[in-house]
């Protein structure tokens, strides 16, 4: 029997469900209280071990935006049905919603980190059957998930298979351009974290596969291409892309389906 993990667990119930989402909150130390996570679970009977994407929000919002603001759950549901992709189970975490946004990082006493590559997968594990401790993890977001996705895939190299990322944050102190919290606030010891490409430039092996893409419209555009180009430099492999678009919804609901085209040759 699995041990428990959280002190408190609240999962929807079946018959109040709809759109194939299921919602758990748990209660966790490293959120020291209760942390949110919007679930895609595809309706298909007798299937185990199915992939878990774990799939990160950006500035403001939470573990809603991406069903209710993007239809992935919808997206993902239709190309399951015409084969585009297999069965995967979405998980959409709240990102502890500190301020307008945690970055997924550890600070303030809290472990925003730690909430999304140790609470989340065993909250979906514990909660969801076609989920096991053998599935395959992924990681994608959009913006600061962009950031948390890469960050993460990066530093816990051994738990994901692959990382995707749209619009996305590559320094933390990019973060002013969206949020009202000092900067101070987020910037991590070792200084590496704060960067991706810093990050990058230590670890260049056993990594996930990495794809990510950026609007041409986006302000983030030249970030994403200095990424780019120091993967490109460092031999990393890497798939880069650039579409038309801002750092808007329209542009991640239209290639969410980058991500999970991706996650489905992996």
């Amino acid at each position: 029997m699995m041990e428990k993990a959280f002190r408190t667990t609240e999962i929807s119930d079946p018959r109040f469900e709809s759109d194939n989402l299921r919602f758990i909150t748990v209660k966790t130390n490293n959120l020291k209280g209760r942390g949110d996570i919007c679930v895609f679970v595809p309706p298909i009977e007798n299937v185990a071990n199915l992939p878990l994407v774990i799939l990160l929000h950006g500035v403001y919002g939470s573990a809603w935006v991406w069903s209710q603001k993007a239809g992935v759950h919808r997206t993902a549901w239709e190309m399951i049905q015409k084969g585009t992709i297999q069965p995967m189970v979405i998980a959409m975490p709240s990102d502890g919603l500190w301020g307008d946004g945690s970055a997924y990082l550890p600070h303030r006493q809290n472990d925003f980190e730690k909430w999304i590559v140790e609470d989340v997968p065993l909250a979906v594990q514990q909660n969801i059957a076609q989920v096991s401790s053998t599935s395959n993890w992924f990681i994608s977001g959009l913006s600061m998930g962009g950031f948390g996705a890469l960050r993460l895939g990066i530093k816990y190299f051994e738990k994901f298979k692959a990382i995707s990322a749209h619009s996305a944050i590559t320094d933390i102190e990019q973060m002013p351009l969206f949020v009202e919290e000092a900067t101070e606030n987020y910037r991590q010891i070792p200084e590496q974290e704060n960067s991706l490409i810093a990050m990058l430039s230590n670890q260049n092996s056993n990594l996930p596969k990495i794809r990510f893409d950026c609007g041409l419209d986006d302000d983030l555009l030249e970030a994403n291409r200095a990424l780019h180009g120091h993967l490109k430099n460092s031999q990393i492999e890497h798939i880069y892309q650039e579409f038309p678009g801002a750092h808007e919804w329209s542009y991640w609901q239209a290639h969410i389906k980058d991500s999970l085209l991706f996650f489905n040759t992996i």
